[in-house]
């Protein structure tokens, strides 16, 4: 069965795109949400974050989000610590939902499969490009409370767009003037012939 791995930045799509492929009968495995459970049950990853960020990084046993991000915002050193904690645990989640996988092929949603050198344990990757302008569209239109200098921010944040899509084995235009339901179904069909070579 074969690995793939779904990423793009904020904004870009991804999430509209693995509903597609899951349409399609594929599994998706949701990195970002995995992350955000783990940190939240994990004990290991829990005591750890709790020694880094002291005693406010959990209220109510729940991970208190807002004050984690104002942590590692601006911090770079603070922000690498928090991925060397989170990102190997989330890594290993994945290869034992891999394992639990029927069917051709799977696919891993992370807006951070580079960055985290998790592409090492993926057979192909799929990137979803959009220009700047709309992604921030789209994030401003679905709410969640970020304004455009926050969104501006987190995609300074995020390795640079063309160079992520670079790296990518197929990139799923969504501008808007191109179907992606074909674009999606033409990947399939080659990824089925891939599995099945």
């Amino acid at each position: 069965m074969l690995q793939i791995g779904l990423t793009g930045g904020i904004g870009s799509g991804k999430t509209t795109i693995a509903n597609i492929f899951s349409t399609l009968g594929i599994a998706i495995y949701d990195a970002d949400s995995t992350a955000k459970n783990l940190m939240n049950t994990n004990q290991q990853i829990m005591r750890q974050l709790t020694e880094l960020f002291g005693a406010d990084t959990y209220k109510d046993g729940q991970l208190n989000r807002t004050y984690l991000s104002s942590k590692v915002f601006n911090n770079a050193p603070l922000l690498a610590q928090l991925n060397a904690i989170t990102h190997p645990a989330t890594i290993k989640d994945s290869i034992d939902w891999f394992a639990r996988q029927q069917g051709p092929y799977a696919i891993k949603e992370a807006a951070l499969i580079f960055e985290s050198g998790s592409e090492k344990y993926l057979d192909y990757t799929i990137g979803v490009w959009a220009e700047k302008e709309l992604r921030i569209k789209r994030v401003l239109q679905r709410g969640g409370g970020l304004d455009r200098a926050a969104i501006e921010a987190r995609m300074e944040k995020q390795m640079e767009e063309s160079e992520k899509m670079k790296r990518c084995n197929f990139v799923i235009d969504n501008n808007g003037r191109t179907s992606v339901i074909m674009q999606v179904y033409e990947i399939h069909q080659t990824l089925l012939n891939l599995a099945n070579g």
